[in-house]
């Protein structure tokens, strides 16, 4: 199992979107079987146990994919070694995923989400929460952009060894 975090500051916006646009692509492609993905917040504990941002969630329902059941949560040092990807929101909440993860001998590649999406001309999944629905809906064509990306690195990656491709 290729296992996925997203991370951003509080965990209630911008990771629960990327996990829930993620989910919905490896769902279509067939592959839920073999990655699972989840999100934490950097700063998490402001919103621990909480549900997405409703706007969030009316976002993500506009395009068919469900946000409502995930949580928010704090991101552990742990997280370091049961992922296989940490991706980060942003240039801040990367820094403080590299720190917390350098040194602990593990394999985890830590990046920028957007790395995953080099055609669009963005280079950080913008916080929405501040704004209006319109930065939820970037939040959500960013992560359908830079999913596609993550999926085909998944597959080159780990998915082929496994089936002695």
């Amino acid at each position: 199992m290729v296992r996925v975090l997203f991370v951003c500051l509080g965990n209630i916006c911008r990771s629960p979107i990327c996990q829930g646009v993620f989910e919905e692509e490896v769902r279509r492609a067939g592959m839920s079987g073999e990655i699972a993905a989840d999100s934490a917040g950097t700063h998490g504990f402001y919103h621990a146990g909480e549900m997405p941002d409703p706007r969030a969630q009316e976002s993500a329902r506009r395009r068919g994919i469900d946000i409502s059941a995930q949580r928010a949560r704090l991101l552990e040092r742990e997280d370091c070694e049961r992922f296989d990807y940490i991706l980060t929101m942003d240039d801040q909440n990367y820094e403080r995923v590299a720190a917390l993860c350098r040194g602990a001998g593990t394999k985890t590649v830590v990046r920028p989400f957007l790395d995953f999406a080099p055609d669009r001309p963005e280079r950080e999944v913008s916080d929405p929460y501040g704004g209006g629905p319109e930065g939820f809906e970037l939040a959500i064509d960013l992560a359908e952009a830079a999913s596609e990306g993550l999926l085909k690195d998944i597959r080159e990656r780990h998915l082929r060894r496994r089936h002695g491709r």
